[in-house]
């Protein structure tokens, strides 16, 4: 099936940088990517990059979450949009994004979440989101509301590099990031054509199969790391499985220039909904011990 065709799943939702690209993105004063990696570098440091879904388990409680992981040393936050099929996910993210929904997130309010974020955040934003969000939107739409709300890249998880350039068109149109997936099963001449498309970072999947905590960093991504890192300078950033701070030490100092923890973080909120000043607390505190990892 072409990109231009939209996929199975249910809509949940409503669903070259040019100067319009510049002037949408001028109105949100964010740090790019490439200076927040170099930001990072230049101490020593690791990019530590949490993952989210936004409107879990409500809008304003979210907001309150994204808050404590940028006070927590977040270089970067990675956003979830709530979508009835989400593939890549495990049973973890898939709870997040069915209490997102019943709290009655859209996309469209997923663009004013991130917009509220730039109220009190500069860091980069990227979403992670599934192809059917962009396509019901509009492709021209989709990025153009990111780069308005301040959004700084996007990845469609379910979005193969061979239907994606549409999407990487207007993506750049609006100086928004497209970022793309890398496995162990990416042979070396699609991860050419990957990183040819790719900017911002490569999202590194360190597993076979879906997102979620794991119990240990397997030697396998160790090696896939060190493969990706021999075919391209883009920033590399490790996710799917990362779940401790050993987990993220290991990457690092693998040559992986940061790590993305979503399901252990979306567990700390699913287990302590009743108790929201605890949960905010533990998020912070997670977060800050995950961020302190990544100093090499």
């Amino acid at each position: 099936m072409k990109a231009q065709e939209a996929k199975t799943g249910t809509q949940i939702g409503e669903g070259q940088k040019t100067g319009e690209g510049k002037r949408a993105r001028s109105r949100i004063k964010s740090k790019s990517y490439a200076e927040m990696f170099e930001e990072v570098k230049s101490k020593g440091e690791g990019a530590f990059i949490p993952f989210v879904v936004a409107g879990d388990p409500n809008f304003e409680t979210s907001i309150q979450i994204v808050k404590k992981l940028v006070e927590g040393g977040a270089d970067a936050l990675e956003i979830g949009f709530t979508f009835s099929d989400p593939v890549a996910d495990g049973p973890t993210v898939q709870s997040a994004d069915i209490r997102a929904f019943k709290a009655g997130m859209t996309t469209k309010k997923g663009f004013e979440f991130v917009k509220k974020l730039r109220k009190f955040t500069n860091i980069p934003v990227g979403l992670l989101v599934y192809y059917n969000l962009i396509y019901k939107m509009g492709i021209e739409e989709f990025y153009k509301n990111a780069a308005e709300s301040g959004v700084n890249g996007v990845l469609a998880a379910d979005l193969p590099p061979e239907e994606a350039g549409d999407a990487v068109v207007a993506a750049k149109k609006y100086g928004v990031d497209p970022i793309f997936l890398a496995a162990q099963t990416t042979s070396n001449d699609r991860l050419k054509q990957i990183v040819d498309m790719c900017s911002g970072f490569l999202y590194v999947v360190s597993v076979m199969g879906v997102t979620g905590a794991r119990s240990e960093v397997k030697t396998s991504t160790v090696e896939l790391i060190e493969r990706m890192r021999g075919h391209t300078d883009t920033p590399l950033c490790v996710g799917f499985g990362i779940s401790k701070p050993e987990h993220v030490a290991e990457v690092i100092k693998a040559g992986s220039d940061g790590a993305i923890v979503g399901s252990a973080l979306i567990r700390v909120i699913e287990e302590n909904l009743n108790d929201l000043a605890f949960m905010k607390e533990k998020i912070k505190d997670s977060c800050s011990k995950l961020k302190e990892a990544t100093r090499r």
